[in-house]
């Protein structure tokens, strides 16, 4: 995982991804923590001292930073709930040679949505397949999958996480 200070900032204002994560959510933390992820509240914290959480997003980069495509790090923002299911996932960069048809569509991210951390996350049985671009695509799901699972262990509790 990486500090803030060794982070490599390719969107400083992901207030538009956030709100896709989560759209029904009043208010988000800055990036912060151990590890580095922003929180969604469900009502602003700065007036309501007890706002509670709706979940935690966080950048593939900050969790698995040597997991590379093809061309290198794919730049994704995951949203999580407190159940450990995927709200959403959103590739804000890459420089894939093939990424506008593997990691680019929407498609692509769109299917990890309700996903939990719990599920497989393999390439061709519970994510779908590009061929010609199975590097990309390959490395853009373990990056999801471990990271997911990374910040799970880290932040939720593991008696919500069960099925």
């Amino acid at each position: 995982m990486l500090r803030d200070a060794d982070r490599i900032f390719t969107n400083p204002n992901p207030e538009a991804h956030l709100k896709r994560l989560f759209p029904k959510a009043a208010a988000f933390s800055k990036l912060e923590g151990t590890p580095l992820h922003f929180t969604a509240y469900s009502a602003d914290p700065q007036k309501n001292a007890a706002a509670p959480p709706l979940g935690y997003a966080f950048w593939t980069t900050d969790m698995v930073p040597n997991e590379h495509g093809y061309h290198g790090p794919i730049y994704m923002l995951v949203g999580m709930d407190l159940t450990g299911i995927l709200t959403g996932v959103v590739v804000d960069y890459d420089s894939e040679p093939y990424g506008y048809f593997s990691v680019e569509p929407p498609e692509f991210a769109a299917q990890f949505k309700g996903k939990s951390i719990r599920d497989k996350f393999v390439v061709g049985a519970d994510v779908d397949a590009v061929s010609r671009a199975t590097l990309s695509v390959n490395s853009a799901t373990r990056a999801v999958r471990d990271s997911s699972r990374m910040v799970a262990r880290a932040l939720l509790n593991p008696e919500a996480v069960k099925r």
